[in-house]
Order: C-alpha cells, then sequence, then structure tokens
C-alpha cells in the first residue's frame, strides 16, 4: 500500500515492521503532546466486566507517554491484566496491595515499563484479591490510595488507576483518590443499563468523600459501525453526555486483544492497526482538553529521534 508525504508521522516503527513478541527501543512520537497544568489522575471505572477498562487503561497510558508526558498505571484489579499488558511483574513482588495495607512505602514499589519514555507501573498480586476484607477494619479505609498517592503524584503527569468490576473498597479507594473519572462504554445494551449504578456509586463519593472528582470523559469501546445496535448506544451516549464523551470510537480489533499476550500494548504491538490509531487519537484529546492554558509549559526541547510511521484515516491526523 503506497503511502503519501502528506501522512502524518508518529511512532518509532516502520509500516513494514511485523509485530514482534519483543520491544525494542523507546517508542516516541514526532509531536510531543500538551503538558497538563497540574497532575491529572483518572480513575478508570466500570462494574461491568468486560468493557474495555484495562485495554482502555494501557492503551491510553502508553500513547501518552509516547508523547513526552510522565505518566503511572495503578493496576488496582486483582487480576492483574494491566501489569500482564504492561510486561512488568505482579505474581510474587510488592505492589499496591501493601501500599494499601501500610507495609510498602508507594515509591518502593514503582516499576519503569520497557520500551517507553516515561511510563511506570504500580502492580497488582495475588494478595490483592484479599483487599477487600482486610481493609474493612482500617481507619479511614477508603482514604488508604489518596494519601499514599500525595507524595508521588508530583513526578508525574498522569496517572490512571485501573478498577476491577465491581464497586467494592478497591474502586472507592480509587474515586476517593481520583480527580477525574473516566467511563469505557461497551457500545451494547446491558453496558449502558449499568451505568445508572456507577453514576449513583460516584455521586455518593463525590458528596462524602472527594468533593473535587468531576466525571469528564466517557469512551464507546468494541464499536461495530455496521450495527444498528452500536450506532442506537452511541447516539444515547451522545444525547445524555456531549460533553464527556469523546467522539472517537474503539473498534472492535483483533490485534488489541493479541497485544497482551506478548506482554505489550497495541501502541507497539501492531501501531498501524485500527485500534492503535483509535486510542492515540483519544490520547491526544484528552492531552488537549487538559493542556495548560500557558503552551509555554509544553517541552519544546523533546526529542522525537523516531523512525517515522505513517498514520492516515479518514484524512484525519491522529
Amino acid at each position: 500500500m503506497s503511502q503519501s508525504g502528506d501522512d502524518s508521522r508518529e511512532t518509532t516503527t516502520t509500516a513494514s515492521t511485523p509485530p514482534t513478541s519483543k520491544v525494542v527501543g523507546v517508542r516516541r512520537l514526532k509531536e510531543v503532546m500538551a503538558k497538563p497544568a497540574s497532575t491529572r489522575i483518572f480513575t478508570v471505572a466500570n462494574q461491568k466486566g468486560g468493557v474495555g477498562k484495562t485495554t482502555t487503561t494501557v492503551n491510553i497510558a502508553a500513547a501518552l507517554s509516547m508523547g513526552g508526558l510522565r505518566v503511572l498505571v495503578i493496576d488496582l484489579d486483582p487480576q492483574g491484566n494491566a501489569s500482564t499488558a504492561l510486561g512488568v511483574p505482579h505474581r510474587d513482588n510488592a505492589g499496591i496491595y501493601e501500599v494499601l495495607m501500610g507495609s510498602h512505602e508507594i515509591s518502593t514499589v514503582v516499576q519503569k515499563v520497557a520500551g517507553f519514555p516515561a511510563l511506570d507501573c504500580i502492580s497488582s498480586n495475588t494478595s490483592l484479591a484479599n483487599a477487600e476484607i482486610n481493609l474493612v477494619s482500617m481507619v479511614a479505609r477508603e482514604l488508604q490510595l489518596k494519601e499514599a498517592l500525595e507524595t508521588i503524584s508530583v513526578n508525574y503527569d498522569y496517572i490512571f488507576i485501573d478498577c476491577p468490576p465491581s464497586l467494592g473498597l478497591l474502586t472507592v479507594n480509587a474515586f476517593a483518590a481520583a480527580k477525574e473519572l473516566l467511563i469505557p462504554i461497551q457500545a451494547e445494551y446491558y453496558a449502558l443499563e449499568g451505568l445508572s449504578q456507577l453514576l449513583e456509586t460516584y455521586a455518593v463519593v463525590k458528596k462524602r468523600l472527594n468533593p473535587t472528582i468531576n466525571l469528564s470523559t466517557i469512551l464507546l469501546t468494541m464499536f461495530d459501525g455496521r450495527t444498528r445496535l452500536a450506532n442506537d448506544v452511541a447516539a444515547n451516549v451522545r444525547a445524555h453526555f456531549p460533553n464527556e464523551l469523546i467522539d472517537i470510537p474503539i473498534p472492535r480489533a483483533v490485534r488489541v486483544s493479541e497485544a497482551p499476550s506478548y506482554n505489550q500494548t497495541v501502541m507497539t504491538y501492531d501501531p498501524l492497526s485500527p485500534g492503535a490509531i483509535a486510542y492515540m487519537q483519544v490520547a491526544r484529546e484528552i492531552a488537549e482538553r487538559g493542556k495548560a492554558k500557558d503552551e509555554s509549559t509544553i517541552d519544546s526541547t523533546f526529542n522525537s529521534n523516531v523512525v517515522s510511521i505513517h498514520y492516515k484515516k479518514d484524512g484525519e491526523i491522529a
């Protein structure tokens, strides 16, 4: 397939390079993304499972890091899928569970993610499944994560907290610690049905624990534009949340699902795939929405030092 010189150029791998099981080198974009005025802390939540919370978390985080921003992912799901996708150990090592229990300082459990300029992860581990029970007897149990994050949040531009598919104490901790809520919604009826319960929890936490949290971002995932249902769901969400919705649906794509089996995000596994392009566009939109008003905060010395890859989709630049 031929590519013109007008196509936008984004990442470090050439289009002819097939996906491999190992990330080589550091992935960067040619155009730096806008920095926020202060650290943006997102909780990525939806009590319905299988809607793309973890996939959304790791791919947006990876894209923002490729754009020159400092990003931290906190894997608060006992399944540890975010840790797997980012390729960090998460079986027997200390992670977010030890931080919640107070046995480790949060700075001691941060792990560097290979292949990215500034992407860190605090992993889940097998002990996290016990956290819901062990937190019950603790004083200020809903604020354990918030207090821990206060010591390191200044080191990052973005922090993403990947929540379990429930509305238990782990998710409430994430709500209490975050400044913004990002809700991935699968383009199916059941996903919409469960949204009201999540919004009720959000309202309670906002009233009693964290008045500053804001529902800032809604994203449609696993979107199949060929079906009437997907388009109906999109129209419904668009009507009810016109300001919160990032109107760039994430398509249902095989490459997005395959990437974690190689301990990668789709941003490095297959950066030319439709899923990777969509997540890159979403990440850039998030960065634009949250950028500092003073453009001088953007680091103009960002070193792209990349081999170009050409993105082109409906004439739009990712």
